[in-house]
């Protein structure tokens, strides 16, 4: 492993930092940690820690040894100073004289003596950053010192072959109070130690300076990567692959349906899907002993918050026959979760604790043939679970080329996934009401499209925006934020249709919600228009919703978790206007095409739905239309704008409102919502 060390930039982020305020050896801790976090093959999306002792000044002026210690949330990859929270060092100290101490207590120990009380909370493993006398301590779960620790009952002698007298050798035991006592134990028996390799866990390395650690880190991390190469042995003996295989975004929608939850009749807590694939995911996931394999479980404990218990693998899929790829899919899930359960209702009744189990659906797909799929309940969890993935792989890989792999046992695992403050924090977790769904809107960058991307990204969904204007389509989904993207198409072309559900496929998983909202305003007086007029309108405003809907309605079918159609059908469509006839009789169209869709779909819990708005500031009606229309009846632009029952304007955003209450409206379909301030010739009757 290459040391990226540079002095340079040290120096320079120590003289950016000491104009903020912050000490040398802080923002050299920074500086080092960040080199850290910044390796994927050293640690993952919050995992690992470092710290530093020092002193720091309290509230009312008193000075005090303190250890500044990564504070939980914060990624060391992009750590700042105040995300290692400084700890007063002598309480800590104090705890290692008690014969035992709870996470609880341990966390409000830690808690109670911050210097800062709005800090983050310290690591899990703070005492055993401060039970170690060093000035530096660093720990990561390098996927090499993994590929050692994670062997059978011999790892201790093979741990103790590799790094030898440098390191001591720690057993596993569960991070907190007990291995922080055993592992300081530990060092005072052999002080000359540069570090410590924990059993099924990973590493820790220290020193007098942040170089110091740092440098042991890579060098004994270097020399397991060089045990490895000397060592392996390529046990990946590939099978016979199906003669045609499926693109992945085939079977994205019918994978991430299978691992929904399901909550009673018509309810179900979705996952977005990250695919990922190389040729060493490929080498791996095509080799004999896939399944073997991932049964063994993480690589390290950390990963069981990502991942779960481990991965779960699929046999290869055959393009010419998904419809029993599909059963196979279902039969596989089913199994995991038994499986799950099994292994929390086991674990959970070995004591008198009240834990509630979390949901049981595997995050980590492997598929022969074509790579892995992560899943999450974002796509930020999703990419997680992909990136753990990778990790996994390669500290598997390093496992069985020198040996074979034996992670943690499950029942030891279960205590870090089910600790007790995590437990605590389910309480409070609560998702939004489309957190794991995917929405895709035509028109999106228009006023009521944008909008309305911009409210349901806010309420959880990732969203697609499409707009003929690909730029503004980006310009949109930036703004409307959540990981949305934009994507250029014109909708009334069947195959830029299909493209756009494709990027969301690729990019997601599948989709959940289409918003067809789409749509220009033709006029002439009805017995004098030109059929071609009449044809560009009902292309646009009728066949384009068609291709749309239809499109969204394979994908419901292949998750299997129903799915929900919203129009935009205008009050043209009940209360035509004169010489609005080219747009009013296609929007008519929409709007029974939403109830039909409503009357077909419903079986496999589709909902289709319309909304019927009028007189709002868009592409449809400008500022320029407002003027003319309103200087042509005599009115002011506000009286106008505000020409209807309330006497208040209707706004895009309001139709947006209409929009997410139809998503959300579980046992509502074949509805037509009307979001016009009240116009009695527009309602419905």
């Amino acid at each position: 492993m290459k040391n990226l060390w540079n002095e340079t930039e040290a120096e320079a982020l120590v003289e950016s930092y000491a104009k903020k305020g912050v000490e040398r050896d802080l923002a050299l801790r920074v500086y080092t940690t960040r080199l850290l976090g910044g390796d994927p093959r050293l640690v993952l999306h919050g995992g690992g820690n470092t710290s530093v002792k020092l002193e720091a000044i309290d509230l009312v002026g008193d000075r005090w040894p303190v250890l500044h210690v990564k504070g939980s949330g914060w990624d060391m990859a992009v750590i700042e100073p105040e995300g290692l929270p400084a700890v007063k060092l002598g309480p800590l100290l104090k705890a290692r004289t008690l014969d035992k101490l709870s996470d609880e207590d341990m966390v409000a120990l830690q808690r109670a003596n911050l210097i800062n009380p709005s800090s983050p909370n310290p690591s899990v493993e703070t005492l055993l950053h401060a039970f170690l006398p060093h000035k530096f301590v660093d720990h990561t779960h390098s996927t090499a010192v993994l590929a050692i620790v994670d062997q059978g009952s011999d790892s201790e002698a093979l741990i103790r072959k590799v790094f030898g007298p440098k390191m001591g050798y720690v057993p596993y035991i569960k991070p907190g109070f007990d291995l922080a006592k055993a592992a300081a134990e530990i060092y005072e028996q052999d002080t000359s130690v540069e570090g410590l390799i924990l059993d099924k866990h990973g590493i820790f390395t220290f020193g007098a300076t942040a170089k110091e650690a740092y440098d042991r880190m890579i060098q004994h991390v270097t020399v397991a990567e060089d045990y490895i190469a000397a060592n392996k042995v390529n046990r990946l003996v590939p099978i016979t692959l199906p003669n045609r295989l499926p693109d992945p975004a085939q079977i994205a929608p019918m994978l991430r349906g299978a691992v929904a939850v399901r909550h009673g009749e018509g309810r179900f807590d979705r996952m977005v899907c990250d695919f990922r694939t190389s040729p060493q995911v490929l080498e791996f996931v095509n080799a004999e002993g896939l399944e073997r394999r991932a049964a063994r479980g993480v690589s390290t404990p950390d990963l069981s918050i990502r991942i779960k218990t481990g991965p779960l693998a699929l046999p290869a899929p055959d393009a010419d026959d998904l419809a029993a790829y599909e059963q196979v899919v279902k039969e596989r899930v089913v199994a995991f979760v038994d499986d799950y359960t099994r292994y929390f209702e086991e674990n959970d009744a070995r004591d008198d604790m009240k834990r509630t189990m979390l949901d049981p659906m595997p995050r980590l797909l492997l598929v022969p043939g074509l790579g892995m799929f992560g899943f999450g309940r974002t796509l930020k969890d999703a990419k997680i679970a992909s990136d753990v993935g990778e990790m996994w792989i390669e500290a598997v890989r390093g496992a069985e080329a020198i040996g074979d792999f034996r992670p943690l046992a499950k029942s030891d695992l279960f205590e870090l996934e089910y600790w007790s403050l995590e437990q605590a924090k389910l309480a409070g977790n609560k998702p939004k009401p489309l957190t794991g769904q995917v929405t895709l809107v035509t028109g999106g960058a228009g006023a009521i499209g944008a909008a309305t991307a911009k409210l349901f990204a806010a309420q959880g969904s990732h969203v697609v925006v499409v707009d003929l204007d690909a730029d503004r389509a980006a310009e949109a989904a930036k703004a409307a934020g959540n990981g949305s993207i934009g994507v250029g198409a014109d909708i009334t072309n069947p195959v830029d249709i299909a493209a756009a559900f494709d990027k969301a496929v690729r990019t997601y998983g599948g989709v959940d919600i289409v918003v067809s909202n789409a749509g220009a305003a033709f006029e002439g007086e009805i017995g004098e228009l030109d059929d071609a007029l009449l044809r560009k309108s009902f292309e646009l405003n009728f066949f384009s919703h068609q291709n749309v809907a239809r499109e969204a309605v394979r994908i419901f079918k292949a998750q299997q978790t129903g799915g929900v159609l919203l129009f935009n059908t205008s009050k043209q469509a009940v209360n035509p206007g004169p010489k609005f006839g080219a747009y009013g009789l296609p929007k008519a169209a929409s709007l029974f095409l939403s109830r039909q869709y409503a009357l077909e779909y419903g079986s496999i819990g589709v909902r289709s739905n319309a909304v019927n708005a009028d007189r709002i500031r868009s592409g449809l009606l400008t500022d320029e239309m407002i003027a003319s229309r309103s200087k042509a009846r005599g009115l002011s632009e506000k009286d106008y704008m505000s020409g209807n029952l309330l006497g208040l304007e209707v706004t895009a955003d309001h139709v947006a409102q209409a929009f997410l209450h139809h998503a959300l409206a579980e046992r509502t379909t074949a509805d037509v919502t009307t979001v016009d301030g009240g116009n009695m010739a527009a309602a419905l009757r």
